[in-house]
């Protein structure tokens, strides 16, 4: 399994793995495994790779298998739900300290192919996508909607995401969760 960022090139096979497993389009067989509720254009990729360098993949060969993003939250006030997320910064706290567009970004939303789940995949995107963000950023934000409980375990009980506090938005309920850029990821293979 190779871990890198993702280019251009990159942009069809992460389409079709978001595709795939987008809560919009997933299979009712897949759906009770997980899903991704944030739809991404390949403009959005595009800006994504080329001004945030903030979409990690993994590949099994030349397959992409799995994908995390990770940006400013600049880059993210363009969705309705993060706009809601920016603007509640300044009352949430974490690590002692009060979260900012400077001291925090947003990871997610992740994907990995089914026959991927429940191996390193998971722990060791999130790793390599970590590092990179590390150099920019001491806080790490993210959001699971509560009606994916396989995707809220994986981040508290695999990665170790500490729950911050829960929130609304558009009639779903959301866990706002939180982990220190600074701290290894446990369970990790990558050297």
């Amino acid at each position: 399994m190779h871990y890198r960022n993702a280019t251009l090139k990159d942009i069809p096979s992460i389409s079709e793995l978001q595709q795939k497993y987008h809560v919009s389009t997933i299979s009712d067989e897949d759906r009770p495994n997980g899903f991704v509720t944030t739809l991404f254009t390949k403009e959005q990729f595009k800006e994504l790779i080329e001004k945030e360098s903030g979409l990690a993949i993994a590949c099994d060969g030349k397959k992409v298998v799995a994908y995390a993003m990770a940006a400013s939250w600049q880059y993210w006030s363009a969705w309705p739900l993060f706009q809601h997320m920016i603007k509640d910064l300044p009352n949430t706290e974490y690590l002692g300290q009060t979260l900012s567009m400077g001291n925090s970004y947003q990871y997610g939303p992740i994907c990995i192919h089914r026959d991927y789940r429940g191996t390193e995949v998971l722990t060791n995107l999130f790793e390599f996508s970590r590092r990179q963000m590390a150099k920019r950023y001491p806080i790490l934000i993210t959001f699971i909607n509560q009606i994916n409980p396989r995707s809220y375990k994986a981040h508290t009980d695999k990665l170790g995401l500490d729950v911050i506090k829960t929130f609304e938005f558009n009639n779903n309920k959301y866990y706002e969760l939180g982990y220190d850029t600074s701290k290894k990821t446990q369970n990790q293979s990558l050297k």
